[in-house]
């Protein structure tokens, strides 16, 4: 007798569990981050946006990004190859210029096998907390070994930050 309530027991909490899937396995991918990276070393900002493994994908998958274009004009589009052991998909954008802060910015994310079928889409935007009017204008270091660059640094001690691109009004 004893037997048969524990099978029951178990049964009951075998059918219960049932009930208990997870509703978001047609989005195999979820958004876990995202961000404006300044680096004032390089003169250089990008969006990057993170990407956490939902579910399963099929191999080859694709990632293609459309960022929008804070200095104006055509989007950034990027696009790479899902690995089939990535836990985590990063996305990073070219370097983009004109960034102001508390702006939001487009981003949209098509999740395609090997086919080009889309299998998942993600829209969201990106708000810096920055302006890029904090970078300077060049490079502060040029090469591997972070030298200083004689562009910005001269020889006579001066020093040269000025900007170069001329962004749109905000």
């Amino acid at each position: 007798m004893k037997a048969v309530s524990i099978c029951a027991a178990l049964l009951l909490g075998l059918a219960s569990l049932a009930g208990c899937q997870r509703e978001d396995l047609d989005e195999p991918l979820k958004l876990s981050g995202k961000v404006f990276i300044f680096n004032y070393r390089v003169a250089q900002a990008t969006y990057v946006v993170t990407l956490a493994r939902n579910g399963p994908l099929p191999d080859p998958s694709f990632v293609e990004t459309t960022f929008e274009n804070p200095a104006g004009g055509a989007p950034l589009v990027t696009r790479a190859k899902i690995f089939p052991f990535w836990e985590k998909v990063s996305l990073e954008s070219p370097p983009v210029y004109c960034v102001v802060k508390d702006r939001p910015y487009a981003v949209s994310i098509r999740i395609l096998d090997g086919s080009g079928k889309v299998l998942q889409t993600i829209d969201t935007t990106l708000t810096s907390s920055l302006n890029q009017t904090i970078m300077p204008g060049k490079a502060l270091v040029v090469g591997p070994v972070y030298t200083p660059n004689p562009e910005v640094y001269g020889d006579d001690g001066t020093v040269d930050y000025a900007k170069e691109e001329k962004c749109p009004a905000a």
